[in-house]
Parts: structure tokens; C-alpha cells; sequence
């Protein structure tokens, strides 16, 4: 598990053992969450309005529910400036990943976005699953592989796209991903070893592992720490896995088994998703 190559906050490399475990073949989609929310009356984080504590240098106004949603550039711009290309929409949520004019109509084999990690947990607790932590996750994405990518060390062997990622120069310019720009749906591509699709790329997926900026090691010989804290920590960060639809080798290349990215409990994007697992 992890890597040394790429990023300070993949390593160290090291062993993990994981319990035998069943992960679903694909990113939860918007079907599957439909069904969901029509069965429970589910309420997701981007459509309750802002709590005045969480925020109280916010007019009322302000306080409407929303979301954060990926808006492509003009042109070049500094890559170490995130708010270059991400903005606040009001009234955008998992039905209008892009604010209230747009829509998952024609989408319902794509991965459900704009889900906080509280949405994720409702609905793994309602489909009788959970959420995998950090080393399940990457477990199941290297499929027994110990390259840099689960299909070995070349991003495209012999040209051949692997994932939904992004195609072109990042944030102004997508030439899509075998047609596809944004999500696309669940299975598009190559699956992994284990027969899983999209476990690189399409949509980062929420783990249930805290966020710290190492690996950490609770002992020489043990694996990283994958202690979860509660949905209501709204400080605290989870780990993400997969990569997305937005990475590019320019500013993220994060669509490898080892990469992560920490993401606060309480937000939702156009790019995050997630998948299930049960203990076996």
C-alpha cells in the first residue's frame, strides 16, 4: 500500500492487511440513490440550508443550501489557485450536480455526485453495506497488482484509455475522455482485475480512513491507522480514492491506486461519489 513516487502524502510504502470483504462492481449511480431517497425521504447536506453557527459571517441570504461545481476556465491559469475553477452554487445537489438548471435525466447509469460523506453513510446503512475504509479501498483498486496503475506502468498502454480522466489542458480545455466529458456511465471503460469498474478515475469515492498527511504507523510492523471519526466532526477529513474525471497529469495525477486526497465530512462536488462494502 501506498507509494513513494508522486505525492508526500502517499507514503510511507507498506504492508496492510485487509479481512475478506465483497465491494460492488461500480460507483453507487444516480438510479441506485433515486431509489434511495424515494424509499426514505433522504434530505442530502447540499440541499439543507447552512447552519448559522458553522457560518456566521454569512449574510441570510447566503445561508441557502448549494454546492460546489467545476467551472472550466477561459484560458491558462495559476494551477495552485483551486477557486479558479470551483464555485458556490445555490440550490445545486445530487438531482443538479450544476446548479438548478441542470440535471441527472439522461444520467442514471452515472456515479451519483454532489454526495457528502454523511449522504454516503445513509445510504450504505440503508442498503445493509458500509463505506470501505482507506486500505479495502486500495486493495480492491490494485487488484492484486504492484505497479504504478492497476493495469501495469504506462497511464495508456499502447494508447488505450483506461479511465474517465481528463483530456486536454486543465481547467480550460476537456477534448473528453473517449467522448465523455463530466461522469460517465458506470463500467465505460476497462474494468480492473477484480472485474470492478471505475476504481480509477470517473469519480472520487469517500473511505471511512481519517485524513492525515502521512500514512500512519501504529507500529513498525503494522499498517496505517484507519480510525473513522463521526459524520457530525464537521473539522474532520476523510480519505478519497480513485481519482476523477478532472485529474490531469498537470495538476493531479491522482488516478492510481495509491493516490488520495483529504475532503472535508460536510462538502459536495460535481467529482466525488462513492461505493459500498460488506464484510464477508
Amino acid at each position: 500500500m501506498g507509494s513513494e513516487r508522486f505525492y508526500p502524502d502517499e507514503g510511507p510504502v507498506h504492508d496492510e492487511r485487509v479481512k475478506p470483504l465483497a465491494i460492488e462492481q461500480h460507483p453507487v449511480t444516480n438510479a441506485q440513490f433515486s431509489e434511495f431517497v424515494d424509499d426514505t425521504g433522504y434530505v442530502t447536506v447540499a440541499e439543507r440550508p447552512l447552519e448559522r453557527a458553522l457560518f456566521p459571517d454569512l449574510a441570510d441570504g447566503e445561508l441557502e443550501p448549494g454546492a460546489l461545481v467545476f467551472t472550466p476556465t477561459h484560458g491558462p491559469v495559476d494551477l495552485s489557485d483551486w477557486r479558479q475553477w470551483w464555485r458556490w452554487s445555490p440550490r445545486a445537489d445530487w438531482q443538479h450536480p450544476y446548479g438548478p438548471d441542470s440535471s441527472i435525466a439522461d444520467k442514471a447509469d452515472h456515479p451519483v455526485v454532489q454526495v457528502a460523506y454523511p449522504d454516503a453513510e445513509a445510504y450504505a446503512a440503508w442498503a445493509g453495506r458500509r463505506l470501505p475504509s482507506e486500505a479495502e479501498w486500495e486493495y480492491a483498486a490494485r487488484a492484486g497488482s504492484t505497479t504504478t496503475y492497476g493495469w501495469g506502468e504506462e497511464a495508456k498502454p499502447d494508447g488505450m484509455l483506461m479511465a474517465n480522466t481528463w483530456q486536454g489542458h486543465f481547467p480550460y480545455q476537456n477534448t473528453s475522455a473517449n467522448d465523455w466529458v463530466g461522469t460517465s456511465p458506470v463500467g465505460s471503460f476497462p474494468r480492473n482485475g477484480f472485474g470492478l469498474s471505475d476504481m480509477i478515475g470517473n469519480v472520487w469515492e469517500w473511505t471511512t480512513t481519517t485524513y492525515q498527511a502521512r500514512h500512519v504507523m501504529a507500529a513498525p510492523c503494522c499498517g496505517p491507522s484507519s480510525a473513522t471519526a463521526t459524520s457530525v466532526d464537521k473539522n474532520n477529513r476523510k480519505a478519497l480514492k480513485g481519482g476523477s474525471h478532472l485529474c490531469a497529469p498537470e495538476y493531479c495525477l491522482r488516478y492510481r491506486p495509491a493516490a488520495r486526497s483529504p475532503q472535508s465530512l460536510d462538502t459536495s462536488t460535481t467529482h466525488i461519489g462513492f461505493r459500498c462494502v460488506l464484510s464477508a
